[in-house]
């Protein structure tokens, strides 16, 4: 299964916004971190295919900051 490019959300990509802007709401930054780490977990085991689960960490790094999280590559000694 490849990662997907359609819309996912069946024309309620608004409703999903506003459902996870509320799940933060009220969180300090240690209890959004916590939040976002526990919300990632839960939807890459109901996504349960590795190899989807890279190429969303992969597309979610080159969007972020392109130049400042760009793999290095083997560390050089």
């Amino acid at each position: 299964m490849a990662l997907r490019q359609d819309d996912g959300f069946a024309g309620r990509a608004d409703d999903v916004y506003e459902i996870l802007v509320r799940g933060f709401r009220d969180l300090d930054e240690a209890e959004s971190a916590a939040f976002t780490t526990r919300l990632v977990l839960i939807l890459a085991h109901e996504v349960g295919d590795p190899e989807v689960i890279r190429e969303a960490v992969a597309l979610a790094r080159r969007t972020l900051r392109a130049e400042a999280l760009a793999d290095p590559g083997p560390a050089s000694v």
